[in-house]
């Protein structure tokens, strides 16, 4: 009985999901509202090099880096800087002030000044 059981289980994991289970049914080709309507975003450029939209409300969205690289990059040459400035004892502390001190600099530089609006 246990041999049986464990070869259904085996045969089971054996069997594949068929990718056309997955499609949706001719007769629903679109799926969510935008798809529906066919509605497609104007987008827009700011003198600054910003691409921005116009949404269904009638505000505008832009997409912009959040600073992670900055941020990253920022701590890691903060974190340097501080253990070379704090030479005495064990520079943990220069160390781990210089990281946050990069980190919010090198995070306030990558994101810039441009303001969406």
């Amino acid at each position: 009985m246990r041999k049986i059981i464990l070869a259904v289980a085996a045969g089971g994991m054996m069997v594949t999901a068929a990718p056309a289970l997955a499609d949706p049914p001719p007769w629903a080709p679109a799926h969510g509202k935008r798809a529906k309507q066919g509605y497609q975003p104007r987008y827009y450029n700011s003198p600054q090099g910003v691409r921005y939209w116009q949404g269904d409300d009638g505000r505008y969205y832009c997409r912009r880096s959040n600073g992670t690289t900055g941020l990253i990059i920022g701590a890691a040459a903060g974190a340097l800087a501080g253990r070379a400035i704090d030479t005495r004892g064990e520079r943990a502390t220069g160390t781990i002030l210089g990281a946050a001190a990069g980190a919010l600099l090198g995070r306030q530089i990558d994101r810039g000044e441009v303001r969406c609006r």
